[in-house]
């Protein structure tokens, strides 16, 4: 998937940081999966692999220089707009994989970064594409990304995940089945609920012993609006009809997270499992 140089790149990574080298292209790390990241099924949860992917992201931004605290020197910060990810198959618990994760281009206002997971044959096993957009933390508005990515090697063509993803079009069926009060763990730094508890609350909202037996999914979620804390969304859900996916999917959803006080959009996804 990947030619030498990048390989020899990744493979540097844990000495790199410490004697003082270049900006990596792609950031690698080393992951043991632990109690806290299984479910029943003894295997990774899908919120525990956005977990990882979201904590890659930042400490690669760190080591390019346009980290958390450089771009809080600006007014700025990244926030993650667009998220797709394929799971082929769900690491096992204490299982060793390697997590990695590049930037690949941009393309208007968006920054593009990719992620993989491999197991211990170097095979991937997990692929993912975001799409990442800088705020002016002010205004609240987003500013277009090329400053921020001078300089920062841009691997275009490593596509981790080259698929058209979703159209995540709201659908007229859709039914209420939870609402949820962003609370204290919900709320990150950016004073915000944060990308991963949505994926938390998509999870809580469904049939445990379907994720469960799920061996195989994909997401697609679009964050579109912040939800602040104190907030209330209301999420709304909708089978998607499963003769027009192949290979067909055993269960697929689509949802909408709805804020109750004022029914602004706050994010849209579509899961898909395969048992």
């Amino acid at each position: 998937m990947f030619n030498r140089e990048y390989e020899h790149i990744a493979i540097l990574f844990f000495f790199g940081q410490n004697l003082g080298m270049e900006k990596l292209a792609i950031w690698s790390e080393d992951f043991l999966v632990r109690f806290n990241a299984i479910d029943r099924s003894d295997t990774m949860t899908l919120s525990a692999v956005l977990n990882v992917f979201q904590e890659l992201a930042v400490s690669h931004a760190e080591n390019l220089g346009v980290g958390r605290e450089a771009m809080a020197s600006t007014g700025q910060a990244w926030i993650l707009s667009r998220m797709s990810v394929q799971v082929d198959r769900r690491p096992n618990y204490c299982e060793a994989v390697t997590v990695r994760s590049w930037p690949r281009s941009w393309e208007k206002l968006f920054a593009l970064r990719d992620f993989d997971v491999l197991d211990a044959q170097g095979s991937p096993i997990i692929r993912a594409r975001s799409c990442w957009i800088i705020i002016d933390m002010e205004k609240r508005r987003p500013i277009r990304p090329q400053s921020a990515l001078e300089g920062i090697h841009l691997n275009e063509g490593l596509d981790a995940l080259p698929f058209v993803p979703a159209s995540l079009e709201e659908r007229q069926s859709m039914q209420k089945m939870a609402e949820y009060r962003a609370l204290y763990n919900d709320v990150d730094y950016n004073g915000h609920v944060n990308n991963v508890s949505y994926i938390r609350w998509v999870e809580n909202a469904l049939d445990p012993s379907i994720l469960e037996q799920a061996k195989r999914s994909r997401l697609d979620i679009n964050y579109m609006n912040e939800v602040r804390p104190g907030e209330v969304v209301d999420l709304w859900s909708a089978n998607i009809d499963l003769a027009e996916e192949p290979p067909v999917p055993s269960h697929a959803f689509t949802f909408a997270g709805k804020k109750a006080h004022d029914g602004q959009t706050a994010f849209r996804a579509e899961l898909r499992l395969w048992l």
